[in-house]
């Protein structure tokens, strides 16, 4: 097909969502170099990601871009090419989330540089979603996130608590400071459990660097936030065992944080799965509902998605505010790479086809009924 032929594709595909090509909306696209639409039409979301790294297309309002893009389900009217069709299909074939290849992750995205993290994030380092409910700012509503989870999980003086993918601590500390229980935090991040140790010197909270598959000790409560998303569908069944098997039998609750997809998949999309988080994927409601049948009771199932897309904006403002700080040790690309994955996560979020849950699970069931927090 000749560049022409190929961009009037393009634009007809782009129309459904409303989004023009050099058009005046804040949400258009600005083509500068015109390989793009070959890119786009055969590679789809590895070739738009890459293109814009590359500089070949730009605009102004990314997470309304996307927003636009995947409330109009484009991503389902773009044919991709033969090897990125067979990538897809290895990920479904091969156990990606193997222990051998758990810590692949860690060392990818986690262990990137805590100099990174330090000017995205929150005073308190959640990498996760916040609970905006009565705050203004992404540390208050940071807290209110941690705080709600310990609510939901009746912490009391004295319990042990496992927190998988505990990240730098911040439910940790949190939770020692202010409830008074002890925590041990496995994750597969070096560089987490470096900076972990620091923030959480003086308090009961262990950190190890372990795979989930590995605990075989016994707590009074179980929290996992924004981990399962790289456990990976052929283990989903495994780490539910693990946690009953690490859970207390008889008042234990294990409160489970994660992304959710609307749509059931076997793995994420090309462009994150090569530069952001390797051999993640995110599960739909029926995989959760399946893993867990025969190892928990589910107390509560809260949702919260729209809440993730203020969380997006406000790392997206940080990352813009304190790049200078950092940029000597990262290149133009990885800016870009960084703000394209910042908002056009945003807009998935804000066009819904991103969920996110807080799951309470019990093993036989809160006699009485469990009385949940919002």
């Amino acid at each position: 097909m000749s560049t022409e032929s190929l961009r009037k594709t393009t634009e007809q595909i782009l129309e459904l969502a409303g989004v023009e090509i050099n058009g005046s909306n804040p949400w258009d696209i600005q083509v500068h170099d015109d390989r793009f639409y070959k890119r786009v039409l055969t590679e789809a979301e590895l070739g738009i990601g890459e293109s814009y790294m590359d500089g070949w297309w730009d605009s102004e309002q990314l997470d309304e871009l996307f927003f636009r893009i995947l409330r109009a389900r484009l991503d389902q009217k773009v044919k991709r090419k033969f090897s990125i069709l067979l990538q897809l299909f290895i990920a479904q074939v091969y156990n990606l989330q193997s222990k051998r290849r758990a810590t692949i992750v860690g060392e990818k995205h986690y262990d990137l540089g805590n100099d990174f993290f330090k000017v995205l994030l929150d005073k308190r380092m959640n990498y996760s979603c916040a609970y905006w409910k009565d705050a203004e700012t992404l540390d208050e509503a940071q807290e209110n996130k941690l705080e709600l989870i310990c609510k939901k999980l009746y912490l009391e003086p004295g319990m042990r608590v496992l927190d998988i993918g505990c990240g730098w601590g911040a439910f940790g500390k949190y939770a020692a400071e202010k409830y008074n229980v002890e925590v041990v935090g496995i994750t597969v991040s070096k560089e987490q459990i470096k900076l972990g140790k620091e923030l959480c010197k003086g308090l009961p909270v262990e950190f190890r660097f372990q795979d989930y598959r590995d605990v075989n000790e016994k707590f009074d409560r179980i929290v996992s936030v924004g981990m399962i998303e790289h456990v990976g569908y052929k283990n989903y069944r495994k780490y539910f065992e693990v946690a009953n098997r690490c859970l207390k039998d008889d008042e234990g609750l294990f409160l489970l944080h994660t992304i959710g997809d609307i749509d059931t998949r076997k793995s994420t999309d090309p462009w994150t799965h090569k530069y952001i988080f390797p051999n993640g994927m995110l599960p739909s409601a029926a995989q959760l509902g399946e893993a867990i049948e025969g190892y928990f009771v589910l107390e509560d199932w809260h949702s919260f998605g729209p809440d993730y897309d203020k969380t997006l904006l406000a790392w997206y403002n940080n990352f813009e505010k304190n790049w200078h700080k950092i940029e000597s040790n990262y290149d133009q690309r990885f800016y870009r790479m960084w703000k394209y994955f910042l908002l056009s996560s945003a807009g998935g979020f804000r066009a819904r086809k991103n969920q996110l849950w807080q799951l309470v699970l019990s093993k036989k069931g809160v006699l009485g009924g469990y009385k949940t927090f919002r």
